[in-house]
Formats: C-alpha cells, sequence, structure tokens
C-alpha cells in the first residue's frame, strides 16, 4: 500500500460506507472521521457496518462546523492514525464524505508511485488568489473571529468592524508566512508527518484557531516550511460559485467530470446513483493514464457563473430581477425610437415600415393605449395595450416587448404627450437608437381648432415637458445613440437626416431612398408661432421658423443680358 486516505464525513454516511469500501478495494487504507454533531447511534451504525473491514479505522470525533478548527484537528488526529497504524503509507489523501473517485484509484497510486516526494496541496499567498470571498484576505490571519460567519453574521461583522476602527493587528508567528487554498490536499508522509510532529506545533495550533477558515490555511502555510516539492493543485476537482459555496454535481454532469480527468471530484450529490454507479462500479471504462486537468470544464463554470451574475441582456424575471446599473444589458436588443417624426410627416409609421422592413408602432406610451403596429391590442408575450397596465411599470412593458419580439427590429414614436417615466430609461440603454425633431409637438396644435388660450397654455406645457427630455438626452451618462434637430433645420433639408436613420436601422440593405415621407402642409406656421410669441409664450425649441418663409423652390425670371454703347 501506498495511499491512506482519510474521509471527513458529516452526513450521507451509507455514501461514505460506499466510497470507504471503494478504497479499501484497491488497497488504500482509511481512517474516517465523524463529525460529533452526529448523533451517537447513527455513528454506532456506521462503525458497525465497516466493523467487516480491519483497514477501515475511526479516528477521535471533534465538533466540524463550517470555517473552525475543528476540521483542522479532525484532518489532525485522522491523520495522525494513519500514519501510526498504516507504516507503509507514502502519501495521504484528504477527502470528504461527498467525494467520489473519478478514475480507477490504481491509477492515483500509480500517479503517486512516479512522484514519490511531490506534496499536491494549492499554497499561495493572500496576494496572490483572487478567490477569496466575504472581503477578509491578509485579515482572517490577524483579527479575531469567536463569532460564528454562518450563526452570527452580525455580530461577525460587527466585531470585525470594531477591531478595524482600532486597528487591532494580531500578529502572525514569526518564521511562516500565511498562505493559502483549497481544503483538499495529498501530502507525503515526509511533510505531513513533520507538520504533526513539529515542536512548535501547540504554538502553530494556538494561532490558526483564531484564524478565519483555517482549514483553508494551516496545512496550506506549514507545508512551505517542510516539503521539498510541493504542486500548488489539489488532485480533487471542486468548483465554487461567485459566493463562494461549492458546485453540486448531479447525474447529468457524468460526462462533464469525465472530460475533467481528475482522480477525485466533490461535492456529489447523496443521490446520484447514476454517478455512483458509473464511477465506483464500472470504473474501468474511464481509463485514460491523462494528467489532471480541471481546467478542460472551467470555460463550462465560468459560463454558469456568468449566466447566474450577469444573466441574459434584457431578461428580467423573479428570480434574477437585477438591481439598478447591474443589468446585463437594459434591453434584449437593438429598438429605434421617433419623437416629431409622425406629427411632421403624414403617415409616418407606414412610410417608415415599408422602407426598412421593421415593425413600426405608433406612441407606445400615449396616455390613452398603447399603440401597436397595425392597431393590435394584444402583442408577443400577451403584452396588452391597457395604459393602466403599461405605467405600472413601464420600464417592464418595454423590456417585455423587446424580450418577446427577438429577432425583429421595433420602432415606436415618442413625444412630451406621452408618459415620460421611460425617458430616462431609454436615454441610458445602448440599444436605442433615438431621433428628435424639437418643436414638432407644435404641428396638432397649429392644425386643431382649438381656442387659441387653450393652445397657447398647452404649447408652454409641452415645451417644458420636451426642454427637459432632451436636457436628459444631452446628459453626459447617457449611452443611446442620439441625434437631434430643431423642426427648423430638419424641414430645409430632411432627406439627408432621414437617410442617415434608415441606415442606421440597417434592416435592408443600405440604398437611396426611392421614397419621401409627405409633410405636412405647414402654410401659416410661421405666423402661428409668431401670435404664440405675441400672447406672451416664446416657442424657442423649433429654432429659427420665419414667420413667412419663402417657396424653397420658387423660380425667378432670368434677365436676358445686353450690351451698353457709349
Amino acid at each position: 500500500m501506498s495511499v491512506g486516505i482519510v474521509m471527513l464525513v458529516h452526513t450521507a454516511l451509507s455514501r461514505a460506507e460506499q466510497v470507504a469500501r471503494h478504497w479499501v478495494k484497491a488497497g488504500c487504507p482509511v481512517v474516517i472521521h465523524v463529525d460529533k454533531m452526529v448523533s451517537k447511534r447513527v455513528y454506532d451504525d456506521f462503525t458497525t457496518a465497516l466493523s467487516d473491514l480491519p483497514e477501515v479505522l475511526f479516528s477521535r470525533r471533534h465538533r466540524c462546523e463550517w470555517g473552525t478548527w475543528g476540521l483542522v484537528a479532525a484532518s489532525q488526529d485522522a491523520s495522525e492514525l494513519l500514519l501510526e497504524r498504516f507504516p507503509d503509507v507514502r502519501h495521504v489523501y484528504l477527502t470528504s464524505g461527498a467525494c467520489l473517485p473519478l478514475r480507477p484509484v490504481e491509477e492515483l497510486i500509480d500517479y503517486l508511485a512516479e512522484r514519490p516526494r511531490t506534496d499536491f496541496i494549492e499554497s499561495a499567498t493572500t496576494a496572490d488568489v483572487p478567490w477569496t470571498v466575504g472581503g477578509l484576505d491578509h485579515e482572517r490571519f490577524t483579527m479575531f473571529f469567536p463569532f460564528s460567519w454562518r450563526k452570527n453574521r452580525y455580530l461577525f461583522d460587527k466585531f470585525v468592524d470594531l477591531q478595524r476602527r482600532v486597528g487591532f493587528r494580531r500578529p502572525v508567528p514569526k518564521g511562516i508566512v500565511p498562505h493559502m487554498g483549497s481544503q483538499w490536499w495529498c501530502l507525503t508522509r515526509q511533510t505531513l508527518s513533520a507538520i504533526l510532529q513539529d515542536p512548535e506545533r501547540r504554538r502553530f495550533d494556538r494561532y490558526f484557531r483564531r484564524v478565519w477558515i483555517p482549514d483553508e490555511s494551516y496545512f496550506q502555510t506549514l507545508a512551505r516550511l517542510y516539503s521539498t516539492n510541493i504542486e500548488s493543485r489539489s488532485l480533487t476537482l471542486s468548483k465554487f460559485d461567485f459566493q463562494g459555496k461549492p458546485h453540486i454535481f448531479y447525474d447529468d454532469h457524468l460526462q462533464l467530470l469525465r472530460r475533467s480527468d481528475c482522480f477525485v471530484a466533490r461535492k456529489i450529490w447523496p443521490q446520484a446513483e447514476r454517478l455512483y454507479d458509473a464511477f465506483l462500479n464500472h470504473a474501468e471504462s474511464a481509463q485514460n493514464r491523462q494528467e489532471p486537468n480541471p481546467g478542460k470544464i472551467d470555460r463550462i463554470f465560468a459560463k454558469a457563473v456568468d449566466r447566474r451574475t450577469r444573466g441574459r441582456a434584457g431578461l428580467y424575471m423573479q428570480s434574477r430581477y437585477p438591481n439598478y446599473g447591474w443589468e446585463n444589458g437594459v434591453t434584449a436588443g437593438k429598438y429605434s425610437v421617433f419623437q416629431g417624426f409622425s406629427e411632421l410627416f403624414k403617415d409616418f409609421e407606414s412610410w417608415l415600415a415599408r422602407s426598412t422592413g421593421a415593425q413600426v408602432h405608433g406612441h407606445l406610451y400615449a396616455p390613452e393605449r398603447a399603440e401597436f403596429a397595425g392597431g393590435q391590442t394584444v402583442i408577443n408575450g400577451a403584452l396588452s395595450d391597457n395604459a393602466s397596465l403599461r405605467d405600472a411599470n413601464p420600464k417592464a412593458f418595454l423590456t417585455n416587448l423587446l424580450w418577446n419580439t427577438r429577432g425583429e427590429r421595433q420602432c415606436f414614436q415618442y413625444g412630451p404627450r406621452d408618459n415620460i417615466k421611460i425617458s430616462w430609461h431609454i436615454a441610458r440603454d445602448p440599444n436605442a437608437q433615438i431621433s428628435v425633431i424639437s418643436g414638432a409637438w407644435a404641428v396638432p396644435l397649429f392644425k386643431s381648432n382649438a381656442n387659441f388660450a387653450d393652445l397657447r397654455a398647452e404649447a408652454a406645457q409641452l415645451q417644458k415637458i420636451e426642454n427637459k427630455m432632451l436636457d436628459q438626452l444631452r446628459a453626459p451618462d447617457c449611452k443611446a445613440r442620439i441625434r437631434i434637430w430643431t423642426m427648423a433645420e430638419f424641414i430645409e433639408a430632411p432627406m439627408e437626416p432621414l437617410q442617415v436613420v434608415i441606415d442606421e436601422i440597417g434592416q435592408k440593405a443600405p440604398r437611396r431612398l426611392a421614397e419621401a415621407p409627405v409633410l405636412e402642409n405647414l402654410a401659416g406656421f410661421g405666423q402661428f408661432l409668431q401670435n404664440l410669441k405675441n400672447q406672451g409664450m416664446h416657442p424657442y425649441l423649433m429654432g429659427d421658423f420665419p414667420v413667412d418663409p419663402a417657396p424653397r423652390h420658387a423660380s425667378q425670371r432670368r434677365r436676358k443680358p445686353y450690351l451698353v454703347k457709349k
């Protein structure tokens, strides 16, 4: 025998028995530590079930709470018993009751036999590890932690804050440099016995009892004092999520685990019948003699963490509703917003749909209802045109619309008469293309038959709202693609900006516009604006609009040249 197994068990004892028999069958002695929190009756049944195997021993029991010294003490006692009772053991492999051998044990024995003086233990200084979760890296070695992080989180945090405020620092024992790494190691007899028999062990133990999560630093630090050859990696496949919690492997991870080429994996779901059957009863099918390489599956786990933390762009749901600014993309796809176009051009929505092939809506945030394309009352995803339902959450209405119509470009009209609560959400969305003709809201007022006093009051209100909207669009932290024209400069040469907008939508191959939208009849519009000025309301958002503009295509009779003789 050359490899001994230490198992830390606290639950699923039937699975631990099954794995222990698998180790012993391959010639590896096993020492099991059972958590003291396991009842005596369950413990006695467990020891009785394994009493037929002389190669299985049980060490003194400790109370093993997460991140406490008990885990280190359990590993120490079990390792001492293993080294004492099995003098032929050359490597000691630390596992848990939730670990599962992935390859034939004979391959592990041969692998370690080829490396008789190599210690496999993840060991890195606090400055070099990126995986510490909880905000404590070097401080875990210089503070006291009398309160449980899991059971008394409030007191834990308060006591850490208190020590930070008073500047408390606990000295690190001379001669050691704190290192961190995975709890699951495989050490040589020479290195492990040196750690356990060190004359300074009591001093080291006293110090590490007060370290936070000592099972990830005790052996990792002391191995640096005695090992002649450390490979800073674990032979056990263990993956953690962004919160520092271990990933659990289920039956559908079978091929993933085989692909890793690792010798052992944790944490295995106790009810994963397919995994236990495949790796314990048919281990010969997994023979490959490859170097353990968990990096083969790191990409899959990285994608899983990314999906867990960031979600899918534009998807909001109860299980993952991101905080403001944390979205992985505010919306699911690109869309276009037109402000002032439907007021300035006749039947603009139909023309835009013909020119781009996009789905063009009216004013989705109109006070009366959401004006879906084609006059629909319900659209993809069972979105209703009901204004009350829409205005209960204007942002969710837009994100739902864009998520449910993925693959089809959406365009809609917007203006100062609409619900302005969505304005800033659109402005900060990189997917939004916003085109504004400022002051165009005055055209429907000009064409209406209302009393002029009422028109003046409404014009003042609309101008105030649009001015606020334009300030938002000009804010430095806007991320949308924004173009703003005054009404006066737009009608001077409307085809050029229309061509730019159509090309940006990009639904069809770029080409020159063959059909132009029909401009509203603006004869007398300049005088209408002048009348507003005369009544004390200054309509400045339209730009410099003349009172009586000259005809744009007026032809002048050219005079014939003549010669003057003297």
